[in-house]
Formats: C-alpha cells, sequence, structure tokens
C-alpha cells in the first residue's frame, strides 16, 4: 500500500469540517446551490442512490437482449476527450497519476489471502472493463507476471486512441486485445479472468447494481472483481464536481453526475447481501492532493474517491 501522506490527512480533516459544517446549515447550502452550484441534493438526499440488491429483478431486465447499462450521454462525453486520453498533463491527468494505485491495490488484495493451493503468480489474465484510452490496460500487459489482456470499451472513437497508442509499443502485440462492445454483449469465456478491472467506471453507467451482475460471470474462482469509484457524499461533490470542474479545472466539466455516486456500503451490501460466493471486501480511500498527487487515507472512502475490490471463492 501506498504511504498516507499528512497533506492529505490534513486537507481530509479540513474537508470532513466544511461538510459537517454543511450539513448543519442545509437551508443555507441550498440557497448557495440556487444561486452558483449545479448538480446538488439537499443532504438528506445523500443516500438514495438507486443501487437494488435484488437479483430478480436484476435479472430480469438484464435477460432482454437489447438491455445495457451504457449511458450514450456518456460515452458522448468521453469520445470529445478520446484525442487527448494520453496527454499525461491534458483532461486525463488524474487518470495517469491514479494508475501507480491501482497496481498497488491490486497486489495488496491479491497478496492478502491465503489460498490453498497458493494464487498463481505469473500467467495471470486481466479484463478491463471501460478501458477508455488504455492507460490501465496497458500498464497492466506491460507486467512480467501477465499472460494477457482483454480490455473492452463501448465507444470507437476512445478504442481507436487506445489501439493507436499500443501499436507504438511492438511488446504489447499478443499480449492485450482490444474490444469494441459493452459489457453486456460479450461472451462470457471457458476460462475466466484472474483480474477483472472496473475502473472509473461505475459512476457512469445507468444501473449499477445490473451492470454489477453482467460483470460477475467473466471472475473465476480464486480470482478478483477491483473497482474504483466515488462515494456519494456533500464532500465529493465539493472535491469532484464542484473544485475539480469548476474552480481548478483539472477535470473536464460533465465528466461526473454526483447522483450517479455509489457508496462502499452499497456495493458492500450488494455482494455480502443475496449474492453468495464471494469474500469478504477489501476497500482503500484515496484523496487528490494538489502537487502531491494521489495519496491513500485512511476513512477517505466514506467520503469520496475509493477502491473496492471482492474475490471469488475458489
Amino acid at each position: 500500500m501506498p504511504p498516507r501522506s499528512s497533506a492529505a490527512s490534513q486537507l481530509l480533516r479540513r474537508l470532513r469540517a466544511a461538510d459537517a459544517a454543511i450539513k448543519t446549515c442545509p437551508r443555507a447550502a441550498e440557497h448557495t446551490h440556487t444561486r452558483t452550484f449545479r448538480r446538488i441534493m439537499p443532504p438528506s438526499s445523500a443516500g438514495t442512490r438507486l443501487f437494488s440488491s435484488n437479483s430478480s429483478s436484476n435479472n430480469d431486465a438484464s435477460s432482454d437482449p437489447t438491455f445495457t447499462t451504457v449511458s450514450q450521454d456518456e460515452v458522448s462525453h468521453f469520445n470529445a476527450l478520446a484525442s487527448s486520453w494520453w496527454d499525461p498533463q491534458g483532461p486525463s491527468r488524474i487518470l495517469h497519476l491514479m494508475n501507480p494505485l491501482r497496481h498497488d491495490f491490486i497486489r495488496s488484495c491479491r497478496s492478502s489471502v491465503f489460498d490453498q493451493p497458493p494464487p498463481a503468480t505469473t500467467g495471470l489474465t486481466y479484463l478491463d472493463i471501460g478501458c477508455g484510452g488504455g492507460i490501465f490496460a496497458e500498464s497492466a500487459a506491460r507486467l512480467s507476471t501477465t499472460k494477457s489482456v482483454t480490455a473492452i470499451d463501448p465507444s470507437p472513437e476512445v478504442l481507436s486512441i487506445a489501439k493507436g497508442h499500443a501499436r507504438r509499443d511492438p511488446g504489447l502485440k499478443g499480449k492485450l486485445n482490444y474490444v469494441n462492445t459493452p459489457i453486456e454483449a460479450l461472451p462470457v469465456p471457458e476460462d475466466k479472468y484472474d483480474v477483472v478491472s472496473v475502473f472509473e467506471v461505475l459512476e457512469h453507467v445507468s444501473n449499477p447494481a445490473a451492470f454489477l451482475d453482467k460483470v460477475t460471470p467473466f471472475v473465476k474462482p480464486g480470482g478478483w472483481l477491483v473497482m474504483s469509484t466515488i462515494a456519494r457524499t456533500w464532500m465529493s461533490w465539493f472535491t469532484t464536481n464542484f473544485m475539480a470542474e469548476d474552480v481548478l479545472r483539472i477535470v473536464p466539466k460533465g465528466t461526473h453526475d454526483w447522483q450517479k455516486y455509489v457508496n462502499e456500503d452499497e456495493l458492500r451490501g450488494h455482494f455480502m447481501g443475496t449474492r453468495e460466493g464471494w469474500g469478504e471486501p477489501r476497500c482503500m480511500g484515496v484523496i487528490y492532493v494538489p502537487g502531491l498527487g494521489w495519496k491513500q487515507v485512511q476513512g477517505s472512502e466514506k467520503v469520496g474517491n475509493y477502491f473496492f475490490a471482492v474475490q471469488r471463492l475458489p
């Protein structure tokens, strides 16, 4: 795990104090929103994200061959960013900075269990869902422990950028395969995956519970489903919508819809509730500190960005 940052911890304390202040005066916050802010809900609505754990209702919907959790508005937004995806100082800079933490989290999850027999340390297979321009997919394919990476995305424009960038590295040939498809249309292979990654995707789909029910069949027994997303709190709205998009402009406007954010306890309830065959979830909260990058901060999964992982029991 990456070391905790004192600057990040101080920032978390300040944001928590601001969050508490807002909650004590909701009318003032609502009035401010009317004049200045956007995409905001009353504090009492923070727990109303539609994240049904009713597997039967989700299965009824997803059994429709035309069913999809892909939001065309989201696809259009990311299409517009395609050409700048690999610019480390561009609109996707935050994702480039987060990528090392993704690998750290996966390694920590895989080393945290003592399966018999022990899990393989080489020849690993990855499925990267919502891969975008391929930041994580490429880096995973370059690992000496990786056998293959299948990376999928519903946007042909973004995948065109991903494929073009991958062609620059001959070492990726045969290890990295891009597929233009949503998860709903991807056949489940006989040999499933050691790691299924869903990074910064869950907050962009229209039905997160149904989406996850489509994702989980791709994880092999003993394999891991690894995600990153954002908690739905006043603080996350302030940091990701207002500060990141409106004030600092380090993220393109319209990237985040606060009402689509997913809380850690919702994900935990999804896997620990009616869905059997999954181990105890792992979670790691992270905070972006300008000038320092992403830092792990204990407890921050309750207020903002976080990683979440579950293992399919062997």
